[in-house]
């Protein structure tokens, strides 16, 4: 073993069992875990020095890579967890908020972005492509950070209203994706243009082919999803030799590497492979197999590890002082998404619940590793990256790490000014 591999191995599994214990130190605080991982990330000199020599100890493109396959585990984790009978009492609205809501989030901020009377990220003309991709990245909640934080009470709190909450998170996550991509081939479709001021006009020629691009890639990952989703399902209710009841760990060996062959087939394809990993996920979780919450126990761990991963990955390439450079923007961001969101939850849930609980709702809105996972990718893609593309890391650092830690902190005393748990 070379000096340079056993010192990324050692840096590497310090940084893990450090992530580890700050995200168990995290949940008994009441806090995110991710929230000590992410300052951990930022807080590690991305460099190695061995023998003269000064690697990084992740490089963008390498976190990119890394951040699609741990976001699709993470999706692939949420589908299996999601339990379509217990939250069959909030799937209406549910659906409406994840589905409809995450839409309109991302739509409103789109355009509230580029109607600003000033420059949004002071980078010259903001495109629709950008704020687009601005918008659907900060447009899904984190199930995650939001259980974590409530789980401790969660036998004070209305059941319902806890089952929107996951429910919500759990699904509209694939929302973001798709939106993500269309901002991105718009973005590439713009960066062909000789002029700015043309883009408009380019884009609403080209929107067609944009629009078959984008409907090819959801249904070719929604196909292979439900195709592999359902073998599988059907395999574990066999009880196969090879996937009996007994044996977890072979059950859980087995399901993972059938995730990573849809992640690769569906991105072969040309499909999304992350909306392939969650329908996956979901057709599992919820078959008819009597060992569902075995496998969705002994999978757990799979998904615990991809979203450390991904938060450490974020923390360690982007540099904490643009985050500050950003600053304001990132305020100005985070309000609005407040805002909107607001906006959202009294349009779509109506009378479903109460004022105090979509109060609630509105302001439980925290973010996660979706949006990391997306501003990397457009940070290292060749041609995003160099326009506005390097700018949504820090971005998306700072809005999650200001919602955990403002809205994280203020969840619990919130629900007890509402009404909503006892004051004991």
């Amino acid at each position: 073993m070379s000096t340079l591999l056993g010192t990324y191995l050692l840096v590497i599994g310090f940084l893990l069992i450090t992530s580890v214990y700050l995200d168990r130190v995290g949940n008994r605080l009441r806090l995110p875990g991710v929230l000590l991982v992410l300052l951990l990330g930022l807080l590690t000199h991305n460099e190695v020095h061995v023998g003269g020599q000064t690697p990084p100890l992740l490089s963008l493109p390498q976190a990119s890579d890394l951040a699609q396959v741990a976001v699709g585990v993470v999706l692939f984790q949420a589908g299996i967890s999601t339990n379509w009978q217990q939250m069959r009492s909030v799937a209406r609205p549910g659906l409406r908020l994840a589905l409809l809501g995450s839409t309109l989030t991302a739509l409103l901020l789109m355009v509230v972005l580029q109607k600003l009377p000033f420059e949004f990220l002071s980078i010259g003309h903001a495109s629709w492509a950008m704020t687009l991709f601005v918008g659907a990245m900060v447009c899904s909640t984190d199930a995650s950070a939001v259980i974590t934080v409530l789980r401790p009470q969660a036998g004070q709190f209305p059941q319902r209203l806890l089952d929107l909450l996951e429910f919500e998170s759990s699904v509209n996550d694939p929302i973001a994706v798709v939106l993500a991509s269309v901002g991105l081939t718009i973005g590439i479709t713009a960066t062909h243009s000789a002029a700015v001021i043309n883009q408009t006009a380019q884009l609403m020629g080209e929107g067609p082919l944009i629009a078959n691009a984008v409907l090819r890639q959801l249904l070719i990952g929604a196909l292979i999803g439900f195709m592999v989703g359902s073998l599988v399902a059907r395999l574990l209710e066999t009880q196969t030799e090879v996937i009996e009841a007994g044996h977890r760990d072979r059950r859980a060996v087995l399901i993972l590497a059938m995730l990573l062959v849809v992640l690769g087939i569906t991105s072969l394809g040309g499909g999304s492979p992350l909306l392939a990993a969650y329908i996956t996920g979901l057709l599992i979780g919820n078959g008819e197999d009597h060992s569902a919450i075995e496998l969705r126990a002994s999978l757990g761990s799979y998904g615990k590890l991809a979203e450390l991963v991904l938060f450490l990955s974020m923390g360690l390439v982007v540099d904490p002082l643009q985050v500050l450079v950003l600053l304001p923007w990132i305020v100005l961001l985070a309000v609005l998404m407040l805002l909107v969101r607001f906006v959202v939850v009294f349009l779509l849930l109506g009378n479903s619940f109460t004022t105090a609980q979509k109060q609630f709702v509105g302001f439980c809105g925290l973010r996660g590793a979706v949006p990391i996972a997306l501003a990397i990718q457009a940070a290292a893609h060749p041609q995003i990256g160099q326009v506005w593309g390097q700018s949504m890391p820090p971005i998306a650092l700072g809005v999650v790490l200001l919602g955990l830690l403002a809205q994280g902190l203020s969840l619990m005393p919130l629900a007890r000014h509402l009404g909503l748990v006892e004051q004991g």
